[in-house]
């Protein structure tokens, strides 16, 4: 008999919507039976395989280093001399252009206005040493944010960018081990195969992401947040061409690569597969984190962990805690995830996902380094796939176990699911290896689609619905409704 898993300690999630089992060595012990084995870490941007080369976005990607410092004041030079050198990182332009809006179709509920996009948004400044970035107090407003997730926090840091003083309010600490945000890796990509509007707006994330990491690693060199590892798409072999004319049409860079270069990941029968060597992999843990310690430094942003949330006055902009006291604002954001319907009235519905986070064989260890992250995968082509990136473990799921539920709460069966995404063929000879944990996630999905904030009151907005894509989307939704409130005016908020 084999050497039984190392127990993984319990994360305490109380009804926080992210089970990740206390029994997962036993479920690991249950599947397979090994000890686990030491992994290495992901040899950056490895590339294998490539066929074909589709350049047509490769001008578009390309801009002089001098045009893109042309024309920066006050925040914009700042982020400017703390990119250099920073090889990716450098390549973030100093100011946001307008977000965009449209990444999800549908049209907004009567009476109730979307926000994903906004016509202009303030820049992102790398002020996180003096935390003062130039700006004026005239329309300054007090921000009352709900909820440390990411949606949450970016929020915050957009408010007091913007000249805003911000109050953060979360029921643990900061950031939440149990928000719906919380994990090791999320893969950004921005190929919509078909559909080149969406493909050019989901590239517009990539840039925003490096400014987010110049921002908020200004003090920490070296430490990125945003890995640009690519990302790997299997596809009937019928839809290749047209991902590569959506590809050329939205000026986003793509290869073709056939699926034998990828011996460890298990591709539908007959497909072929296309590189998106821009996109990658956000740390979003890290993120979080980083996040929270550049809101802790900035003198307009108060962070109050343990402040449970149990109502909003959509009215009178008020926040009431589980304590008995209430916190006012001149504008409340709810950011509290698939929570969010527990505080205002914002109909949605509930999903949740399991994850199983694998330990690959020591042998494959190296072969795994090149390995990009994958989508497309298994017997159906429903299933996905993050490697390990700077440390993470390997991450695999399937929408075939996505389901709709009713509830926050309550348990799952761990072994049951787990079985049914190591069965879904994502990953060859899944057998050989070590399955370290087992995590169910929540998110919330409206009728439309809609992902934005929307405004529920006069002075209060909430993000109810964020969709499986609700972290890489956080920088539209948290621009868009800072860019609102800048157009608004205290009358107008009451």
């Amino acid at each position: 008999m084999k050497a039984p898993l190392a127990d993984s300690p319990r994360e305490e999630d109380a009804g926080a919507g992210v089970a990740l089992s206390r029994e997962s060595a036993d479920l690991g012990r249950s599947l397979h039976g090994k000890a686990p084995l030491v992994g290495s870490p992901r040899e950056e941007e490895a590339e294998a395989g490539v066929e074909q080369v589709a350049r047509s976005g490769e001008a578009a990607a390309a801009r002089p280093q001098q045009e893109r410092r042309m024309g920066m004041t006050g925040p914009a030079q700042a982020m400017s001399a703390a990119s250099a050198g920073r090889g990716d990182l450098g390549q973030a332009r100093a100011s946001l252009a307008a977000p965009t809006a449209g990444l999800n179709a549908g049209q907004a509920s009567p009476g109730v206005d979307v926000l994903l996009g906004a016509a202009s948004t303030p820049s992102l400044g790398t002020a996180s040493r003096t935390g003062r970035p130039p700006r004026t107090r005239r329309g300054a407003l007090r921000v009352v944010v709900v909820g440390a997730g990411i949606t949450g926090l970016l929020t915050a840091i957009r408010g007091v960018l913007a000249g805003h003083r911000v109050v953060l309010l979360e029921r643990g600490p900061v950031p939440h081990p149990g928000a719906t945000s919380f994990d090791q890796h999320r893969a950004l990509r921005a190929l919509v195969v078909g559909d080149r509007v969406a493909t050019r707006k989901a590239a517009e994330l990539h840039r925003r992401w490096r400014e987010l990491d110049a921002l908020l690693c200004d003090h920490l060199p070296g430490a990125g947040l945003y890995r640009r590892v690519g990302v790997l798409q299997a596809l009937p072999p019928g839809q290749v061409p047209a991902a590569v004319g959506t590809a050329s049409a939205a000026g986003v860079p793509i290869r073709i690569v056939h699926p034998s270069a990828y011996p460890l990941l298990g591709f539908p029968r007959g497909s072929g597969a296309v590189f998106e060597p821009h996109a990658g992999t956000l740390l979003a843990d890290r993120v979080l984190h980083a996040a929270a310690r550049w809101l802790r430094h900035h003198p307009d942003a108060e962070l109050r962990p343990g402040r449970e949330a149990v109502g909003v006055d959509a009215d009178r902009a008020e926040v009431h805690l589980a304590d008995g006291t209430s916190v006012a604002g001149d504008v409340v954001l709810v950011a509290t995830g698939p929570w969010t319907g527990a505080l205002v009235d914002a109909p949605v519905a509930l999903h949740r996902q399991t994850m199983v986070y694998l330990r690959p064989p020591a042998a494959l260890a190296h072969a795994w380094a090149a390995t990009p992250t994958a989508g497309g995968l298994g017997a159906d082509g429903r299933a996905w796939l993050l490697p390990s990136v700077a440390g993470t473990l390997l991450k695999v799921s399937t929408d075939a176990v996505r389901r709709e539920v009713t509830t926050l709460a309550g348990s799952d069966d761990d072994a049951g699911w787990a079985a049914r995404v190591l069965a879904a063929g994502v990953v060859s000879d899944v057998d050989g290896y070590d399955v370290v944990r087992v995590k169910h996630c929540h998110y919330a999905t409206a009728e439309g689609g809609d992902t934005g904030f929307v405004r529920v009151g006069p002075a209060v907005w909430a993000r109810p619905a964020s969709g499986p894509d609700g972290f890489r989307t956080a920088p539209l939704a948290a621009d868009a409704v800072v860019a609102a409130l800048a157009s608004s005016t205290r009358r107008d908020l009451r």
